[in-house]
């Protein structure tokens, strides 16, 4: 990795990448917080106008009916927007540092740039903001993120109310006539399951499209009009993971020192980092959908279903919200790498705006993004293979499935009957379900009264 000039090594250039790195991870450790509460907001939010489906919504895309409400559409545009400028003030806030001659300053290399680094605070502190006010107008309905919490509290508030002989009808089954079924061997997908997955999905796989048509119009331009400007065309000898200013590239340079060169910076940042930042925020209702449909799914397991969960234990525990969580910031940090914004620092004063792009780096990152859409539509389409009927954090269908309230829950097969069998759940293990027999249910059980 070396730079036009020459005169930084490559040492001084790979810490301000990790330091990049490190802030956007920051950047996402504060917006995940920030949307956890605001999340549990929202939930309730939908609940009180019984508009709440699904354990798990798009928080920036799913809005209530008031548009000046903090979780209304105004709003939702708002903290998007802010979204997208957290990530893309993180990506020039840490700069070289050089003196009026170009030479690096000794003990001295590594600049902060201010007016970005404020942005960036602002944008974290509004988002605060927003979160917090959508928590004083609403009761909220539970602070758990469990699926099983928010469908005991909706049946307790009486919001919510288990349709009886349903005991085998998974979420699918919504639009069919709800009578007596048998155990299915395998269960839909959450293609199939969950609306919205299905939008998430091709958004995606939009976005990578999108960043293709970047990288494809990058190359053509810099082959096309950058000759003789020390550009040359991408090849494998050329091809690297960092910039490469002996590759192919095209700069353009912006002022600086000014409000409209800011202006023009972040506008040409978020035009087109933003729809990563969306995407990487959409696919999070695939992380918890699947989230919500794997913890369903220890009522069959020995240890059985707590019903309660830790908040932060599923982040480090679930291998799917793990792997969104360390992409977010990486795939961050490789758009910083193809959208490159050099800010100079000429005896600790900034000097200039340098923006590059680096095609090999964009390719990169639609390599990246490719890897990331498919591994996410794999997921999606992945049917269980078991009779427990699928729910993907339907509360109503949960409502329908979980007969007996305890802390900890095992489900499976409850009585024998003629015609009809009953399967539901228990405070003890369960025998499995008789795939030859017909499930209807006996009633609605009962819920055991909230703490």
């Amino acid at each position: 990795m070396t730079d036009p000039s020459g005169t930084l090594p490559p040492q001084l250039l790979l810490q301000v990448e990790i330091l990049t790195l490190m802030l956007d991870l920051i950047v996402t450790l504060c917006t995940e917080s920030i949307g956890f509460v605001h999340g549990i907001s929202l939930r309730s939010a939908l609940a009180s106008e019984s508009r709440l489906r699904f354990n798990t919504n798009l928080r920036l895309l799913t809005a209530v009916s008031r548009w000046y409400n903090p979780n209304g559409t105004l709003f939702n545009g708002i903290s998007a927007v802010l979204l997208i400028i957290s990530y893309s003030s993180a990506s020039v806030v840490i700069s070289t540092n050089t003196n009026a001659l170009g030479v690096v300053l000794y003990g001295s290399t590594i600049a902060i740039v201010g007016m970005p680094l404020l942005i960036l605070g602002i944008a974290l502190l509004l988002q605060v903001i927003i979160a917090l006010s959508a928590m004083r107008v609403i009761k909220i309905l539970t602070w758990s993120y469990s699926p099983f919490d928010v469908t005991a509290a909706l049946v307790h508030h009486t919001q919510l109310t288990p349709a009886t002989f349903r005991c085998m009808r998974r979420v699918s089954d919504l639009d069919t006539y709800g009578g007596p079924a048998k155990p299915p061997e395998t269960q839909p997908s959450t293609w199939h399951a969950h609306p919205s997955i299905r939008k998430v999905v091709i958004f995606l796989w939009v976005i990578v499209a999108a960043y293709t048509g970047w990288a494809a119009l990058a190359m053509y331009i810099s082959n096309r009009f950058s000759a003789g400007s020390g550009s040359v065309p991408l090849t494998l000898q050329t091809w690297s993971f960092f910039q490469n200013w002996d590759g192919d590239f095209l700069t353009y340079g912006l002022p600086s020192g000014n409000l409209h060169g800011w202006i023009l910076l972040f506008v040409s940042i978020a035009g087109v980092q933003g729809p990563l930042t969306l995407g990487l925020h959409c696919s999070e209702l695939i992380a918890n959908v699947i989230r919500d449909e794997r913890q369903w799914r220890c009522a069959t397991r020995s240890q059985g279903l707590r019903v309660a969960a830790n908040p932060l234990k599923h982040i480090f525990t679930h291998p799917l919200y793990l792997i969104l969580f360390v992409a977010k910031p990486f795939l961050h940090w490789m758009f910083g790498l193809s959208f490159d914004i050099r800010t100079y620092a000429i005896n600790d004063t900034l000097g200039f705006l340098s923006i590059s792009m680096f095609t090999a780096q964009i390719w990169n990152l639609c390599i990246a993004l490719f890897i990331f859409a498919s591994f996410f539509t794999f997921v999606t389409l992945r049917r269980p293979h078991s009779p427990q009927p699928a729910a993907y954090g339907h509360l109503q269908t949960l409502a329908n499935l979980v007969d007996e309230w305890s802390p900890v829950m095992w489900w499976g097969h409850k009585e024998d009957g003629i015609p009809y069998c009953h399967a539901g759940t228990s405070d003890h293990p369960l025998p499995d379900v008789k795939m030859d027999c017909v499930y209807a249910g006996s009633g609605t059980g009962s819920l055991v009264p909230l703490s």
